[in-house]
């Protein structure tokens, strides 16, 4: 039995115990964040907990002051409009043109509970719009739940990891799989969980022209809206601005989050912004489903109505005194979150200088950002080996196999709910971690 920094024989017991025995690489996020709670709680030593990809910051006192007085008007007891409040939309269209400078109507812009719903909801609809095609093609890695939704759905989606395929040779890889014709919808964050490279505007021209030539559906998700802190994207209306697609092609949806831009993840509140020229399009194939052959009307008062019957009405108001704030210059969102950007630096540090690697290191060429994921590996171990070694020395993190990655060995590091208060723990269980396992 080794001296490590959390008990060995209870954290072998808990993890045969949880049945993960041997299977804690394929573990989902919620079933790791359970094993290092029943660990905790058996132990009581306190983990470095990057397995979450959870807020770490506080919550917008905009957003809760704003909350706070609509539920006091009594709009708990009221059904929301399906299309959302007008505010919300006013202000969610407002916000994409002030910082991404592109028009999309107030109608388009639909809240959802989260990106999540919006993914579910634009899974479901696109795969209803064209006879023939059935598949969504990932641009990995990626967030493992949007492949557990297709899985729920009963769905089909291809994938690839864009590592290897950035700039000029990007265009060959998508048309490989564009041409095949089963393609209805491709997505891809930005910047990307769990490497965080950030696709330039050469990489999403090419991915637009390729939507348009083929006529496929881009769902752009921007859960870290304006968080590739190395250029500044928090001036409303002044470039330079977020990076997007909606540049370069009408066929897109993008899903905008308030958790982490906002830190306001538990209220569940997001916006599915539908391109104009999309939510007007007629797909005959849609009227074996709905009401309404129109895009926009399909996904409104179709799937949307059907799955929620409309998104919690006190946080509609939240996220339109947010976006208000930050679209009147009133709230810098990005300010708010460059605590992630700065700790993620001195993390990477602590795990380098202690013989681990950076998997994905590099951004096009160039060094990958600090931001809210960093991903490690370590000489000598595959990623099944790294993730249940390092749960011995009160270390969670999730394997990048889940994420559609070919970078088996690797493992994908969240900052934000690591204090800086644990810096000196996280660094005292790496050096016992590199002692414990030399490298030759």
């Amino acid at each position: 039995m080794k001296d490590t920094p959390i008990n060995y024989e209870a954290v072998s017991r808990i993890i045969k115990e949880l049945n993960l025995n041997g299977k804690v690489e394929k573990a989902s996020i919620r079933e790791i964040k359970k094993l290092i709670n029943c660990i905790e709680n058996e132990t009581g030593e306190r983990f470095v907990r990057m397995e979450m990809g959870v807020p770490g910051l506080p919550p917008s006192q905009i957003g809760i002051d704003a909350e706070i007085k609509a539920l006091k008007t009594g709009i708990a007891a009221i059904y929301p409009d399906i299309e959302g409040i007008p505010e919300l939309k006013e202000e969610a269209s407002l916000f994409i043109k002030m910082f991404i400078n592109i028009n999309v109507s107030p109608e388009g812009c639909i809240p959802t509970v989260g990106s999540m719903q919006a993914g579910f909801a634009s899974f479901l609809t696109l795969s209803r719009i064209h006879e023939g095609r059935d598949t969504t093609l990932f641009i990995d890695p990626g967030f493992p739940v949007h492949k557990q939704q297709h899985h729920v759905l009963g769905l089909k989606y291809e994938s690839f990891d864009v590592y290897n395929y950035r700039g000029k040779k990007l265009r060959e890889k998508l048309e490989s799989y564009f041409c095949k014709g089963n393609i209805h919808s491709m997505l891809y964050s930005n910047p990307n969980n769990p490497s965080w490279i950030c696709f330039t505007d050469e990489e999403l021209r090419t991915i637009g022209e390729l939507a348009t030539k083929y006529n496929i559906v881009v769902l752009e998700d921007l859960a870290y809206f304006a968080m590739d802190f190395r250029k500044d994207y928090s001036h409303p209306g002044q470039p330079p601005y977020q990076p997007s697609v909606a540049n370069y092609t009408d066929n897109y949806i993008l899903f905008i989050s308030s958790s982490k831009a906002f830190s306001y993840a538990g209220q569940r509140i997001g916006i599915m912004a539908i391109s104009d020229h999309l939510f007007h399009s007629r797909f005959p194939k849609l009227l074996q489903y709905y009401s309404f052959d129109v895009f926009g009307k399909a996904m409104i008062y179709g799937t949307v109505y059907a799955l929620s019957s409309g998104t919690s009405h006190s946080p509609q108001y939240a996220l339109a005194a947010m976006f208000k704030a930050a679209n009147d210059g009133k709230l810098n969102f990005v300010d708010s979150v460059k605590e992630y950007g700065e700790k993620a630096h001195i993390m990477k540090q602590l795990f380098t200088d202690n013989g681990f690697t950076i998997v994905y290191d590099k951004d096009n060429g160039y060094p990958i950002a600090d931001g809210f994921y960093f991903t490690i590996s370590y000489p000598g171990m595959t990623g099944a080996q790294l993730i249940e070694e390092l749960l011995y020395y009160g270390i969670s993190a999730i394997s990048l196999a889940i994420t559609g990655s070919e970078h088996t060995e690797g493992l994908r590091a969240c900052v934000s709910l690591v204090q800086r208060n644990q810096f000196p723990d996280l660094e005292f269980r790496l050096k016992k971690f590199k002692e414990h396992h030399p490298i030759n």
